[in-house]
């Protein structure tokens, strides 16, 4: 009788843990999903702003810095998506710019969206899971 009752006991543990593990998937994927930039798009730090030249200095995380010039084509959003304005960004704000490179070699930026560096693009962009 003991062996059928911890029969029982275990198929009601290993059910519930399937159970969870299906609920579980789908919300981790999806916000994986919701997190993910555009592969074009590089994440930089804002090193400095110049309002006056209308360009600014960017920083990878390597250090390297980049010179990116912005024009009145050059879209601004903040983490939610949201538009804002050139005058919204400031020295030490994470974002993800998407650029090509102009005439003289210099980048313009197409876009400039705010946004944290979270432990999953992180892995996405520099350390790979293999």
């Amino acid at each position: 009788m003991k062996c059928g009752n911890s029969l029982a006991s275990n198929l009601a543990r290993v059910s519930v843990l399937f159970a969870i593990v299906l609920v579980a998937l789908p919300l981790r994927s999806e916000d994986k999903s919701k997190s993910a930039p555009p592969a074009d798009e590089e994440f930089f730090i804002i090193s400095s702003v110049d309002a006056q030249k209308q360009r600014i200095v960017l920083k990878r995380p390597t250090e390297v810095t980049e010179l990116v010039q912005i024009n009145e084509k050059t879209a601004y959003r903040d983490e939610q998506g949201k538009a804002i304005e050139f005058k919204n960004l400031r020295s030490g704000d994470t974002v993800y710019v998407a650029s090509s490179r102009g005439p003289d070699a210099i980048r313009i930026a197409s876009l400039i969206r705010k946004g944290p560096m979270t432990v999953e693009e992180l892995h996405r962009r520099y350390l790979p899971f293999k």
